[in-house]
């Protein structure tokens, strides 16, 4: 149930939202909203040269091995074919295209070779041949925050050791791993995420806004152990300890404003949702999840019956939010907490969740599956795939 109402920073401002058409169910569609143009005057759309550009995404799952063989499976014929060797897999994260993969050295990043282009009130799609794209050194465990679209921007990585990193998204997208900048924090915590063309380094007290040379531009604004980042449709949020900084980027400048979280709760320390959708979720404690909606720029806590380790706030009309609780379990719940669908123990401590319009993709290393998932037809499981290449992590690229 909910604990807490909907705390709004400030008043209230009813959007209409559309919903591209449904799409066949091995193709899931992505949600236009016309409500905003996210980088819609970028020339090209998404364009470049090799790539061909196709009338529907071209969804497919990429795994890694435990020994880092990468493969791709075509989610419409279940073909699977062989990326490339990379490093032993630690974690994976993805903004839809490249999967970057945490390992001993750094992040081995693989180019799932399909991709969205999302141009606010309709979507480009392309392809290209996948392939491993290079490496980022660095140690020790990482954060990483990728930007919305897979070709332009900066993927951010803050390393344990203090290194934060932003890596050039358009550099990466002709085949050159390059950085804008890597700065030494001094901090063993923080995030770097995308804001446009400016990145934002958050570690210790304060975030501060850093261009693509790496000089810093205007003040450091507060935001005390910052931790957890995500970019949304409306802006990228940060966590901090009293709530989270949205980051929105117009005419070349960044602004951040804080959005503090209601009293009484535990904090939100990583955030999750669905690619391009503005509301976006985190664990609050054992049995509880917060929803942040980036619009109205509130907060929404909601405690459940279930040990949750995992929670990602689908954000599609029916506001489905999709949890796994620590006995494998998947549940789909509505933004109240009310049950709305279970699986069976499925999922295990190595799991990962991603979330799309139509489908979740849960991978279960232990058991060597990845399980999709209608969450919309009461949490059924509509196939299981089997990567011969064996699974230690993995995601949906396409997207």
């Amino acid at each position: 149930m909910i604990r807490r109402s909907l705390i709004a920073a400030t008043a209230a401002i009813t959007l209409l939202t559309g919903c591209a058409a449904e799409a066949p169910a091995n193709q899931p569609a992505p949600s236009a909203d016309p409500a905003v143009e996210p980088e819609a005057t970028e020339s090209g759309h998404g364009a470049r040269a090799g790539a061909e550009e196709i009338g529907e995404p071209q969804n497919g799952i990429l795994t890694i091995s435990a020994s880092g063989e990468a493969s791709l499976i075509d989610l419409v014929s279940e073909e699977e074919t062989s990326i490339g060797q990379i490093g032993a897999p630690e974690a994976l994260a993805s903004e839809g295209r490249y999967g970057f993969v945490t390992t001993a050295s750094g992040i081995d990043i693989v180019d799932g070779g399909a991709w969205s282009w999302d141009h606010g009130d309709h979507f480009h799609f392309y392809r290209t041949t996948p392939s491993v794209r290079g490496s980022v050194e660095g140690s020790g465990p990482v954060s990483i925050t990728p930007p919305q679209l897979s070709t332009q921007g900066a993927t951010g990585m803050f390393f344990a050791d203090g290194t934060a990193v932003a890596l050039d998204m358009a550099a990466l997208d002709e085949g050159e791993v390059s950085e804008w900048f890597r700065i030494d924090t001094g901090e063993d915590s923080g995030v770097v995420a995308p804001a446009g063309d400016h990145a934002i380094v958050a570690a210790g007290s304060e975030a501060r806004v850093y261009d693509a040379s790496g000089e810093p531009q205007g003040d450091a604004v507060a935001c005390e152990d910052p931790s957890g980042a995500i970019a949304t449709r409306v802006g990228t949020v940060i966590g901090c300890a009293d709530g989270a900084l949205l980051a929105t980027s117009d005419s070349g400048s960044v602004s951040m404003e804080m959005i503090e979280a209601p009293e009484g709760f535990e904090r939100a320390t990583a955030f999750d949702g669905r690619k391009g959708r503005p509301t976006v979720s985190a664990l609050s404690g054992e049995n509880g999840f917060w929803l942040l909606d980036t619009r109205a720029k509130a907060w929404t806590h909601v405690d459940v019956d279930a040990t949750l380790r995992t929670v990602i706030a689908a954000d599609d009309n029916d506001d489905n939010v999709l949890a796994i609780d620590d006995e494998g379990v998947l549940h789909v719940y509505g933004p109240d907490g009310s049950e709305r669908g279970a699986t069976e123990p499925i999922a295990d401590e190595a799991s990962t969740l991603v979330v799309d319009i139509q489908r979740a993709y849960l991978t279960a290393p232990e058991s060597g599956l990845v399980y999709e998932i209608d969450y919309r037809d009461g949490a059924r499981i509509a196939r299981e795939l089997a990567p011969a290449a064996g699974l230690a992590v993995g995601t949906e690229v396409g997207r």
